[in-house]
């Protein structure tokens, strides 16, 4: 199975551009339909606005963008290529403007409408959808500091802890990396630690930092 990028949730942020208002906002959708029904929804809401800028991406299928009465070339796109950029899939991004009463001009209005995408994207953050697999690792406690420091070395997530006689760690890592993760951490701990995969799930998982770059 693939692995790709998507918004983590809904994401929504804001600012002024000589007196004109931007409001970005971000969804993570699966169909073309469901982006379809939230440019709706912020037409709806947001009537009142001179435009409602809109771009979406769904993996394996569309990929389209509006200026919304913008000169063309200076909204829709500019905001696309801010969502391909991310690297973002299964996302719609709608940038809704109160004019001011200022001309932005061409270059200005670009700026304006890749400014407003990428804010929502970084209000929504991201998640990587893979095969992760599930490991338990059961740790002394006098490893459990180091064995955290090599999840993150592994871009791994901690999902669950429990402290008893030992600390239990329900570990998720890429499924390519699980047994180098297992490898490390008996080389590491002289076989004193030993963790086996329990499952796997394809799903998403918020990610940062190197995980990004694909």
């Amino acid at each position: 199975m693939e692995e790709y990028l998507v918004p983590t949730a809904f994401g929504e942020d804001e600012f002024v551009e000589k007196k004109s208002r931007f409001i970005g906002r971000v969804w993570p959708v699966e169909t073309e339909q469901e982006a379809l029904d939230r440019i709706a929804e912020m037409k709806k809401k947001h009537y009142d606005a001179t435009h409602n800028c809109w771009a979406y991406i769904i993996r394996d299928g569309a990929v389209r963008f509006s200026d919304d009465g913008e000169p063309g070339g200076t909204a829709g796109m500019p905001m696309i290529q801010v969502l391909q950029k991310e690297q973002l899939n299964n996302i719609v991004c709608v940038v809704t403007r109160y004019f001011g009463g200022t001309l932005l001009g061409a270059g200005g209005l670009v700026r304006a409408y890749t400014k407003g995408a990428k804010i929502a994207v970084d209000a929504a953050g991201k998640s990587m959808k893979r095969v992760w697999s599930v490991l338990y690792l059961p740790v002394p406690y006098t490893f459990y500091e180091r064995v955290k420091l090599e999840v993150a070395a592994f871009d791994g997530i901690i999902r669950d802890t429990q402290f008893g006689a030992e600390v239990e760690l329900e570990i998720l890592v890429a499924e390519g990396k699980a047994q180098s993760f297992l490898d490390r951490i008996v080389d590491m701990t002289a076989g004193q630690v030993e963790g086996l995969v329990t499952a796997q799930e394809y799903r998403a998982f918020p990610v940062k930092g190197k995980e990004e770059g694909l």
